[in-house]
Protein backbone atom coordinates (compact mmCIF):
# COMPACT_ATOMS: atom_id res chain seq x y z
CA UNK A 1 0.00 0.00 0.00
CA UNK A 2 1.52 3.23 -1.27
CA UNK A 3 1.95 6.44 1.26
CA UNK A 4 -0.74 8.91 1.70
CA UNK A 5 -0.14 11.99 -0.37
CA UNK A 6 0.42 15.27 2.05
CA UNK A 7 -2.41 18.16 1.55
CA UNK A 8 -0.20 21.03 1.67
CA UNK A 9 -1.63 24.65 1.18
CA UNK A 10 0.12 27.64 0.03
CA UNK A 11 -0.78 31.45 -0.10
CA UNK A 12 0.63 33.65 -2.35
CA UNK A 13 0.96 30.40 -5.18
CA UNK A 14 0.45 31.95 -8.53
CA UNK A 15 4.03 33.36 -8.44
CA UNK A 16 7.01 33.50 -7.64
CA UNK A 17 8.45 31.63 -4.21
CA UNK A 18 4.72 30.36 -3.91
CA UNK A 19 4.90 28.55 -7.62
CA UNK A 20 8.38 27.33 -7.17
CA UNK A 21 6.99 25.40 -3.74
CA UNK A 22 4.00 24.32 -5.41
CA UNK A 23 6.11 22.72 -8.09
CA UNK A 24 8.54 21.17 -5.60
CA UNK A 25 5.39 19.54 -3.38
CA UNK A 26 4.31 18.15 -6.91
CA UNK A 27 7.06 16.07 -7.41
CA UNK A 28 6.23 14.36 -4.57
CA UNK A 29 2.57 13.80 -5.85
CA UNK A 30 0.97 16.61 -3.12
CA UNK A 31 -2.72 17.51 -3.13
CA UNK A 32 -2.20 21.49 -2.75
CA UNK A 33 -4.31 23.96 -2.36
CA UNK A 34 -3.33 27.25 -3.73
CA UNK A 35 -4.29 30.42 -2.69
CA UNK A 36 -3.71 33.79 -4.87
CA UNK A 37 -6.12 36.55 -6.35
CA UNK A 38 -4.62 36.02 -9.69
CA UNK A 39 -6.58 33.86 -11.80
CA UNK A 40 -4.15 33.30 -14.58
CA UNK A 41 -1.75 32.55 -12.26
CA UNK A 42 -3.40 30.21 -10.06
CA UNK A 43 -4.58 28.54 -13.66
CA UNK A 44 -1.08 28.27 -14.63
CA UNK A 45 -0.20 26.77 -11.20
CA UNK A 46 -2.84 24.28 -11.39
CA UNK A 47 -1.68 23.19 -14.84
CA UNK A 48 2.37 22.62 -13.79
CA UNK A 49 1.29 20.99 -10.54
CA UNK A 50 -0.88 18.14 -12.22
CA UNK A 51 1.72 17.78 -15.12
CA UNK A 52 4.33 17.06 -12.57
CA UNK A 53 2.40 14.23 -10.55
CA UNK A 54 0.15 16.31 -7.95
CA UNK A 55 -3.23 17.54 -7.66
CA UNK A 56 -4.48 21.39 -7.54
CA UNK A 57 -7.66 22.72 -6.30
CA UNK A 58 -7.52 26.99 -7.45
CA UNK A 59 -8.92 29.52 -4.40
CA UNK A 60 -8.95 32.92 -5.79
CA UNK A 61 -8.52 34.86 -2.52
CA UNK A 62 -6.53 37.86 -0.65
CA UNK A 63 -5.36 36.77 2.24
CA UNK A 64 -5.78 40.32 4.28
CA UNK A 65 -9.13 38.95 4.23
CA UNK A 66 -9.53 36.50 7.49
CA UNK A 67 -13.14 35.17 6.03
CA UNK A 68 -12.03 34.35 3.17
CA UNK A 69 -8.65 32.41 3.90
CA UNK A 70 -11.14 30.13 6.21
CA UNK A 71 -13.17 29.32 3.33
CA UNK A 72 -10.30 28.65 1.27
CA UNK A 73 -9.38 26.26 3.82
CA UNK A 74 -12.78 24.70 4.54
CA UNK A 75 -12.57 24.00 0.58
CA UNK A 76 -9.19 21.97 0.57
CA UNK A 77 -10.60 19.96 3.45
CA UNK A 78 -13.65 19.19 2.28
CA UNK A 79 -11.64 18.41 -1.27
CA UNK A 80 -8.86 16.61 -0.03
CA UNK A 81 -9.06 16.05 3.45
CA UNK A 82 -7.39 17.15 6.86
CA UNK A 83 -4.30 19.77 6.04
CA UNK A 84 -0.79 18.67 6.74
CA UNK A 85 1.66 21.70 5.89
CA UNK A 86 0.00 25.11 5.85
CA UNK A 87 2.83 27.51 4.24
CA UNK A 88 2.23 31.42 4.59
CA UNK A 89 3.73 33.34 1.55
CA UNK A 90 1.85 36.02 0.49
CA UNK A 91 3.38 39.55 0.37
CA UNK A 92 3.31 42.68 -1.34
CA UNK A 93 5.51 46.02 -0.69
CA UNK A 94 6.59 49.01 -2.00
CA UNK A 95 9.89 50.21 -2.51
CA UNK A 96 9.92 54.34 -1.28
CA UNK A 97 11.10 56.48 1.42
CA UNK A 98 8.72 56.56 4.30
CA UNK A 99 8.44 59.96 4.40
CA UNK A 100 6.68 59.51 0.56
CA UNK A 101 4.39 56.88 1.46
CA UNK A 102 1.22 57.10 3.35
CA UNK A 103 -0.90 55.24 5.71
CA UNK A 104 -3.63 53.75 3.26
CA UNK A 105 0.37 52.30 1.51
CA UNK A 106 1.84 51.10 5.15
CA UNK A 107 -2.02 49.44 6.07
CA UNK A 108 -2.23 47.33 3.35
CA UNK A 109 1.08 45.95 3.19
CA UNK A 110 1.18 45.12 6.83
CA UNK A 111 -2.81 43.71 6.09
CA UNK A 112 -1.22 41.31 3.24
CA UNK A 113 2.55 40.63 4.33
CA UNK A 114 1.70 40.45 8.13
CA UNK A 115 -2.12 39.75 9.00
CA UNK A 116 -1.99 37.27 6.18
CA UNK A 117 0.22 35.22 7.86
CA UNK A 118 -1.53 35.68 10.95
CA UNK A 119 -5.06 34.72 8.76
CA UNK A 120 -3.06 31.75 7.47
CA UNK A 121 -1.93 30.37 11.13
CA UNK A 122 -5.33 30.46 12.87
CA UNK A 123 -6.96 28.68 9.68
CA UNK A 124 -4.64 26.22 10.02
CA UNK A 125 -4.29 25.65 14.39
CA UNK A 126 -8.37 25.57 14.16
CA UNK A 127 -7.54 22.19 11.95
CA UNK A 128 -4.43 21.04 13.38
CA UNK A 129 -4.28 21.64 17.31
CA UNK A 130 -7.20 19.11 17.61
CA UNK A 131 -5.49 16.63 15.42
CA UNK A 132 -2.38 17.41 17.91
CA UNK A 133 -0.34 17.29 14.32
CA UNK A 134 0.22 19.64 11.38
CA UNK A 135 3.15 21.81 10.23
CA UNK A 136 2.89 25.94 9.31
CA UNK A 137 5.68 27.47 7.64
CA UNK A 138 6.33 31.08 8.21
CA UNK A 139 8.75 32.03 4.49
CA UNK A 140 10.58 34.78 6.12
CA UNK A 141 13.57 36.68 5.41
CA UNK A 142 16.69 38.56 6.43
CA UNK A 143 14.59 41.39 6.97
CA UNK A 144 12.86 39.84 9.72
CA UNK A 145 16.12 40.70 11.93
CA UNK A 146 17.64 43.29 9.49
CA UNK A 147 15.60 46.32 8.00
CA UNK A 148 17.00 48.01 5.09
CA UNK A 149 16.25 51.24 4.08
CA UNK A 150 13.34 51.65 1.39
CA UNK A 151 11.22 48.97 2.08
CA UNK A 152 10.10 49.99 5.79
CA UNK A 153 6.73 48.34 5.10
CA UNK A 154 7.68 45.15 4.22
CA UNK A 155 10.41 45.43 6.64
CA UNK A 156 8.28 46.19 9.52
CA UNK A 157 6.03 43.16 8.44
CA UNK A 158 8.80 40.65 8.50
CA UNK A 159 9.72 41.22 12.13
CA UNK A 160 5.92 41.04 13.65
CA UNK A 161 5.42 37.86 11.59
CA UNK A 162 8.82 37.02 13.55
CA UNK A 163 7.73 38.12 16.83
CA UNK A 164 3.99 36.62 16.44
CA UNK A 165 5.91 33.18 15.49
CA UNK A 166 7.35 33.52 18.73
CA UNK A 167 5.13 33.47 20.71
CA UNK A 168 3.12 30.92 19.03
CA UNK A 169 6.20 28.53 19.77
CA UNK A 170 5.83 29.44 23.71
CA UNK A 171 2.28 28.58 23.69
CA UNK A 172 2.41 25.08 21.46
CA UNK A 173 5.53 24.57 23.91
CA UNK A 174 3.13 24.97 26.81
CA UNK A 175 0.51 22.65 25.69
CA UNK A 176 2.49 20.07 24.83
CA UNK A 177 1.19 19.99 21.03
CA UNK A 178 3.07 18.10 18.36
CA UNK A 179 1.87 20.82 15.78
CA UNK A 180 5.10 22.22 14.38
CA UNK A 181 6.18 25.86 13.36
CA UNK A 182 8.90 26.80 11.73
CA UNK A 183 10.18 29.59 10.05
CA UNK A 184 12.77 29.69 6.91
CA UNK A 185 14.74 33.11 6.66
CA UNK A 186 15.69 33.78 2.91
CA UNK A 187 17.94 35.63 1.01
CA UNK A 188 17.68 38.18 -1.73
CA UNK A 189 15.47 36.33 -4.90
CA UNK A 190 15.08 36.42 -8.87
CA UNK A 191 11.27 36.65 -8.24
CA UNK A 192 8.77 38.81 -10.19
CA UNK A 193 7.80 40.99 -7.68
CA UNK A 194 10.58 43.37 -8.74
CA UNK A 195 8.10 43.89 -11.68
CA UNK A 196 5.01 43.93 -9.72
CA UNK A 197 4.97 46.15 -6.23
CA UNK A 198 4.86 49.84 -6.08
CA UNK A 199 8.19 51.67 -6.54
CA UNK A 200 9.11 55.20 -5.96
CA UNK A 201 12.57 54.33 -6.68
CA UNK A 202 14.56 56.52 -9.81
CA UNK A 203 15.74 53.14 -11.57
CA UNK A 204 14.00 49.92 -11.82
CA UNK A 205 14.07 47.77 -8.48
CA UNK A 206 16.40 44.92 -7.35
CA UNK A 207 16.79 42.23 -5.10
CA UNK A 208 20.15 43.26 -2.98
CA UNK A 209 22.77 40.29 -4.96
CA UNK A 210 23.66 38.60 -3.79
CA UNK A 211 20.23 36.58 -5.64
CA UNK A 212 18.99 33.22 -5.65
CA UNK A 213 16.77 31.48 -7.74
CA UNK A 214 13.31 30.69 -6.42
CA UNK A 215 13.83 26.80 -6.59
CA UNK A 216 16.64 27.44 -3.55
CA UNK A 217 13.53 28.84 -0.98
CA UNK A 218 11.33 26.24 -2.14
CA UNK A 219 13.69 23.45 -1.56
CA UNK A 220 14.34 25.11 1.95
CA UNK A 221 10.45 25.21 2.39
CA UNK A 222 9.92 21.60 1.71
CA UNK A 223 12.91 20.30 3.75
CA UNK A 224 11.75 22.54 7.02
CA UNK A 225 7.94 21.54 6.46
CA UNK A 226 9.95 17.85 7.08
CA UNK A 227 12.31 18.57 9.50
CA UNK A 228 11.78 20.03 13.22
CA UNK A 229 14.41 22.81 12.96
CA UNK A 230 12.95 25.81 14.26
CA UNK A 231 14.35 28.42 12.25
CA UNK A 232 15.95 27.33 8.65
CA UNK A 233 18.24 30.48 7.43
CA UNK A 234 18.97 29.92 3.73
CA UNK A 235 22.08 31.57 2.01
CA UNK A 236 25.12 32.89 3.64
CA UNK A 237 24.22 36.41 2.91
CA UNK A 238 21.34 36.20 5.64
CA UNK A 239 23.20 34.26 8.04
CA UNK A 240 25.53 37.43 8.07
CA UNK A 241 23.07 39.89 8.11
CA UNK A 242 21.27 37.95 10.92
CA UNK A 243 24.52 38.00 12.45
CA UNK A 244 25.77 41.09 11.92
CA UNK A 245 23.03 42.74 13.25
CA UNK A 246 23.44 41.03 16.73
CA UNK A 247 27.00 42.04 17.25
CA UNK A 248 27.53 45.90 14.85
CA UNK A 249 23.61 46.56 14.33
CA UNK A 250 24.88 50.67 14.51
CA UNK A 251 28.07 49.35 11.95
CA UNK A 252 25.27 47.81 9.72
CA UNK A 253 23.49 51.56 9.95
CA UNK A 254 25.64 53.17 8.41
CA UNK A 255 26.79 50.65 5.74
CA UNK A 256 22.68 50.57 4.49
CA UNK A 257 22.83 54.72 4.62
CA UNK A 258 25.76 54.24 2.19
CA UNK A 259 24.66 51.63 0.24
CA UNK A 260 21.30 50.40 0.61
CA UNK A 261 19.69 53.05 -2.27
CA UNK A 262 21.98 51.97 -5.12
CA UNK A 263 21.91 48.58 -4.19
CA UNK A 264 18.85 47.92 -4.45
CA UNK A 265 18.64 49.73 -8.35
CA UNK A 266 19.79 48.75 -11.46
CA UNK A 267 20.00 49.45 -15.22
CA UNK A 268 18.09 52.98 -15.91
CA UNK A 269 15.16 54.52 -14.64
CA UNK A 270 12.22 53.24 -14.09
CA UNK A 271 8.57 53.16 -16.21
CA UNK A 272 6.64 56.26 -14.67
CA UNK A 273 3.34 55.14 -13.52
CA UNK A 274 3.98 51.38 -14.16
CA UNK A 275 1.45 49.37 -12.32
CA UNK A 276 1.59 47.40 -8.85
CA UNK A 277 -0.09 44.97 -7.70
CA UNK A 278 -1.20 46.61 -4.10
CA UNK A 279 -4.37 46.65 -4.45
CA UNK A 280 -5.61 44.67 -7.23
CA UNK A 281 -3.11 41.44 -8.72
CA UNK A 282 -1.48 41.80 -12.05
CA UNK A 283 -1.61 38.19 -12.97
CA UNK A 284 -5.42 38.46 -13.74
CA UNK A 285 -4.51 37.87 -17.39
CA UNK A 286 -1.19 37.36 -17.73
CA UNK A 287 1.01 34.34 -15.76
CA UNK A 288 4.18 35.65 -14.14
CA UNK A 289 5.79 32.58 -13.71
CA UNK A 290 8.22 31.82 -10.64
CA UNK A 291 11.05 33.55 -11.97
CA UNK A 292 12.01 37.48 -12.04
CA UNK A 293 13.92 39.02 -14.88
CA UNK A 294 17.68 37.91 -13.03
CA UNK A 295 18.69 34.70 -14.11
CA UNK A 296 21.94 35.20 -15.39
CA UNK A 297 22.50 36.57 -12.32
CA UNK A 298 20.99 34.50 -10.11
CA UNK A 299 22.69 31.48 -8.10
CA UNK A 300 20.66 28.00 -8.82
CA UNK A 301 22.12 26.43 -5.36
CA UNK A 302 23.25 27.81 -1.69
CA UNK A 303 26.12 26.06 -0.09
CA UNK A 304 25.47 27.18 3.50
CA UNK A 305 21.71 25.91 3.01
CA UNK A 306 23.33 22.40 2.15
CA UNK A 307 25.48 22.85 5.00
CA UNK A 308 22.93 23.45 7.74
CA UNK A 309 20.68 20.42 6.21
CA UNK A 310 23.78 18.16 6.52
CA UNK A 311 24.71 19.91 9.73
CA UNK A 312 25.01 16.79 12.04
CA UNK A 313 27.46 15.06 9.23
CA UNK A 314 29.71 18.09 8.95
CA UNK A 315 29.71 17.93 12.71
CA UNK A 316 30.84 14.73 12.67
CA UNK A 317 33.38 15.13 9.93
CA UNK A 318 34.87 17.78 11.94
CA UNK A 319 35.37 16.15 15.08
CA UNK A 320 36.79 13.27 13.22
CA UNK A 321 39.10 15.87 11.73
CA UNK A 322 40.37 17.72 15.04
CA UNK A 323 40.63 13.61 16.44
CA UNK A 324 43.08 12.83 14.06
CA UNK A 325 44.70 16.20 14.31
CA UNK A 326 45.06 15.71 18.05
CA UNK A 327 46.43 11.62 17.45
CA UNK A 328 48.74 13.00 15.05
CA UNK A 329 50.11 15.93 16.90
CA UNK A 330 50.78 13.54 20.25
CA UNK A 331 52.05 11.02 18.12
CA UNK A 332 54.84 13.70 17.00
CA UNK A 333 54.83 15.32 20.61
CA UNK A 334 53.33 18.34 19.73
CA UNK A 335 50.23 17.30 22.04
CA UNK A 336 50.67 17.75 25.90
CA UNK A 337 50.34 14.08 27.29
CA UNK A 338 48.02 13.21 30.24
CA UNK A 339 50.63 12.53 32.42
CA UNK A 340 51.20 15.20 34.95
CA UNK A 341 55.11 14.57 35.50
CA UNK A 342 55.66 14.26 31.56
CA UNK A 343 53.99 17.72 30.89
CA UNK A 344 57.15 19.52 32.25
CA UNK A 345 59.08 18.05 29.75
CA UNK A 346 56.27 18.32 26.89
CA UNK A 347 56.41 22.23 27.69
CA UNK A 348 60.25 22.32 27.38
CA UNK A 349 60.09 20.76 24.26
CA UNK A 350 57.25 22.93 22.67
CA UNK A 351 59.52 25.94 23.86
CA UNK A 352 62.40 24.54 22.51
CA UNK A 353 60.86 24.28 18.83
CA UNK A 354 59.24 27.56 18.92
Amino acid sequence: MGRIPQVVVITGASAGVGRATARAFAKEGARIGLIARGEAGLAAAKREVEELGGEALMLRADVADSAQVEEAAQAVEERFGPIDIWINNAMTSVFSPIHQMDSAEFRRVTEVSYLGYVHGTLAALKRMRDRDRGVIVQVGSALAYRSIPLQAAYCAAKHAIKGFTESLWCELLHDRSNVHVTMVQLPALNTPQFNWVKSRLPRKAQPVPPIFQPEVAAQAIVWAAKHRRREVYVGFSTWKAIIGQRILPRALDRYLARKGYSSQQYDGAAAPDSPSNLWEPLDHHHDLGAHGDFDERAKPRSWHFEATTHRKVLGLFGATFLGAFWLAGYASGMVAPAKPHDRVAWARKLTYIR
